[in-house]
């Protein structure tokens, strides 16, 4: 990971900030996306298929992506995303897991009626170290198992 890293902030100053979504860890999935829930310094999170931390939207009303209305806020963080049916890891609520419809059409997922994102500067499985930042106007805080807040 040490040697991507380098190589990401050339694309992102060379190419811009679309080139760095390309190959960030993105919520985007081609099948079915399973979530998960992994220990960490500030509790169990959400994570998604890849083990990487999912984050709510304070901006967000239930089961509808604010996010989406800025090019620049859906870059930096992509909805996690299924083409097939959501899978609830063990100590997922799958009562909890729904879906919406992103502008494109793809179907992203909530929980507890949060749209779910990642953020393309985590660089490793459950990083906690941008839970509940400010960013886009609003706070992005990780998910428990119950849907509530992790700050």
């Amino acid at each position: 990971m040490k040697r991507f890293l380098p190589v990401v902030l050339t694309l992102v100053t060379t190419c811009g900030l679309g080139a760095w979504a390309a190959v960030a860890p993105a919520g985007a999935r081609t099948s079915a996306t399973k979530l998960q829930l992994r220990k960490t310094s500030v509790g169990t999170i959400l994570v998604n298929s890849r083990g990487y931390t999912v984050y709510a939207y304070s901006k967000d009303s239930r089961n509808r992506d604010n996010c989406q209305k800025s090019s620049t806020c859906i870059r930096v963080w992509p909805p996690v995303t299924t083409s097939g049916s959501a899978i609830a890891g063990p100590g997922v609520k799958a009562s909890l897991i729904g879906t919406i419809k992103t502008k494109n059409g793809a179907k992203q997922l909530t929980y507890a009626g949060h749209p779910l994102y990642t953020y393309i500067a985590d660089t490793h499985p459950a990083q906690t170290s941008n839970i509940n930042i400010f960013v886009q106007g609003g706070r992005w805080p990780a998910l428990n198992a119950s849907g509530q807040e992790v700050k």
